[in-house]
C-alpha cells in the first residue's frame, strides 16, 4: 500500500485514530470519514514561581542532556533523590487513555519530545488480567520533573474498542512535577526510550504510534497535530491524528522536511530552518532545531533573539519573563518568516503575541502586549538553535512522520487569524 498522502489513499484508509483537543478531559468518541476522535484538554497550570520561559529553558537543558548522553554513550543519570527542582508544566495538552482489561482511564500529557508512556503521578495504576510486570525498572527525568518505577506491558484503549496490546507502560512509584495529571503519553522518536530501563538499558520501548502501526490498526507510521489559537480553555482547539492526515485541518499542500542530520536536534523531531523578520532582516540563518508539543513558547537562540529584540523594539518584562511591546510597537510589528525545506511560512504579528485575554494568567498586565518568542538560553551553532513549540504549532499543521523520518507542515485556516 502506498504511504503517500494522495486522495486515493485517504479514501482507502480504514482507520485513523484522532484525538481532539477540547476544554474537557471527558472522553468523547466521534467518527467522521473514518476518523475516531477522543477529547483532549488544553491545560493552564501556572502554579509555582517559574515563568514560562524559565520552564521551557529547563526543558531545553534536559533535552540536550538526554541527546548528548545517547550520542556519547554515557548514561544519563536520572535524579533519584529529589534534588532536581520540579515545576509543573505551565501549558500542556492532555488526553484520556484507557489502560488494562477492563480499562482504567488516565489523564496523560501529550509529548513529542519524549517517548515513554507512564502513569501513577495522580491516579494509581490498576492491575488487571492484561497487566504484565517486566523485570525492568524505568526512570525518566524531564525539564519539569521526573518519575521512576516499574515497567509493565498492558492493553491500551484509545476509543470505542480501539486497542493496542502489549504496550509498554511505566508505573511510577515516585514522581514529581506532574500535579493534576496521571502521567505522559510519549510519542517522540522511539530511540528516546534508550537507557530508561534497567537492567535492559540497551532496549527501546515501542511507542503507541509504533504499536498502532505494527499491529495493523493504522496504515501509516505517523501522527499529525492540529492546534488552533484560543483565548480560553472553553473551545475545541485541536486534533491529534494517528495514522494519517485530516485534509479539513490544513490548506494547500504539506511541505516535508527530512529529519536534520545535525545533532543533538537529530535525536528528536528535528529540522533545518531559517528565520527572517519582515522583508529583509535575518534573525537566524539556516540551522537545526526541533518541533515540540511539550514546549510552550517559540524559542530562538540567544543571539537570534537579540536581533529580534532590536528589530521589534521589545523589552524584557520582569514579571512574566517575556518580551513586551507598547501598543504602538505592536501596531508596527512585522511578520516572522520561517523557511523550511524551500517553503516559507508566515508567522504573523498576531501569532507572535501571547493571548491578551490570558495575560493575567501568566502574571502580566491585562492591557500589555507580550511576545511568545523567547530565549532558548544558548547562542546559535550548538546543534539545537530553535524550538517551534505549542505557540507555533497553533498556527500550522504538523505531521510527525516516523516511517519516513521527516516532519511535514502546512498552513491552516488559523495561520493568519487575529485571535490573540
Amino acid at each position: 500500500m502506498s504511504r503517500g498522502f494522495s486522495n486515493s489513499f485517504l479514501s482507502l484508509l480504514l482507520l485513523v485514530l484522532t484525538l481532539s483537543v477540547t476544554a474537557s478531559a471527558t472522553p468523547v468518541v466521534q467518527i467522521r470519514e473514518n476518523l475516531v476522535r477522543l477529547s483532549l484538554a488544553k491545560r493552564f497550570n501556572l502554579t509555582g514561581s517559574g515563568k514560562l520561559v524559565e520552564r521551557d529553558q529547563r526543558r531545553v537543558r534536559n533535552l540536550r542532556a538526554r541527546a548528548n548522553s545517547k550520542l556519547t554513550g554515557v548514561s544519563f543519570v536520572t535524579d533519584a533523590d529529589g534534588s532536581v527542582a520540579a515545576e509543573n508544566e505551565a501549558v500542556d495538552y492532555v488526553v484520556n487513555v484507557g489502560i488494562g482489561t477492563p480499562p482504567t482511564t488516565y489523564s496523560l500529557l501529550v509529548d513529542t519530545g519524549s517517548s515513554n508512556t507512564w502513569v501513577g503521578a495522580g491516579r494509581s495504576y490498576v492491575r488487571t488480567s492484561s497487566s504484565q510486570q517486566t523485570r525492568d525498572r524505568v526512570a525518566v527525568t524531564y525539564g519539569s520533573g521526573s518519575f521512576s518505577g516499574t515497567e509493565f506491558t498492558d492493553t491500551v484503549t484509545l476509543g470505542d474498542g480501539l486497542t493496542v496490546t502489549g504496550q509498554g507502560i511505566g508505573v511510577a512509584s515516585r514522581s514529581q512535577g506532574f500535579e493534576g495529571v496521571d502521567g505522559i503519553i510519549g510519542i517522540g522518536p522511539t530511540d528516546l526510550t534508550l537507557d530508561t530501563l534497567s537492567p535492559d538499558t540497551g532496549s527501546t520501548i515501542p511507542t503507541i504510534t509504533d504499536n498502532l502501526f505494527t499491529q495493523g490498526v493504522i496504515s501509516e507510521h505517523l501522527v499529525s497535530v492540529s492546534f488552533e489559537p484560543t483565548t480560553s480553555a472553553d473551545v475545541v482547539n485541536g486534533e491529534l491524528t494517528f495514522g494519517g492526515t485530516d485534509s479539513s485541518k490544513f490548506t494547500g499542500s504539506i511541505t516535508f522536511a527530512p529529519i536534520t542530520s545535525t545533532s543533538p536536534a537529530s535525536e528528536f523531531f528535528g529540522i533545518d530552518q531559517s528565520v527572517r523578520y519582515g522583508t529583509s532582516t535575518s534573525i537566524l540563518s539556516t540551522t537545526a532545531g526541533i518541533v515540540d508539543t511539550g514546549t510552550t513558547l517559540t524559542l530562538l537562540a540567544s543571539d537570534a533573539l537579540r536581533r529580534y529584540e532590536r528589530a521589534t523594539g521589545a523589552v524584557l518584562d520582569n514579571n512574566t519573563g517575556l518580551l513586551r511591546l507598547t501598543t504602538a510597537q505592536f501596531a508596527n510589528l512585522q511578520s516572522l518568516f520561517f523557511t523550511i525545506s524551500g517553503t516559507t511560512f508566515e508567522f504573523t504579528a498576531n501569532a507572535q503575541i501571547w493571548p491578551r485575554a490570558l495575560n493575567t494568567a501568566i502574571g502580566g498586565n491585562a492591557n500589555s502586549v507580550y511576545l511568545i518568542v523567547g530565549d532558548l538560553g544558548t547562542n546559535s551553532g550548538e546543534g539545537l538553535d530553535f524550538i517551534n513549540g505549542q505557540t507555533w504549532l497553533e498556527r500550522f499543521y504538523a505531521v510527525f512522520d516516523s516511517g519516513n523520518s521527516r516532519v511535514g507542515f502546512a498552513t491552516t485556516p488559523f495561520t493568519t487569524a487575529t485571535t490573540n
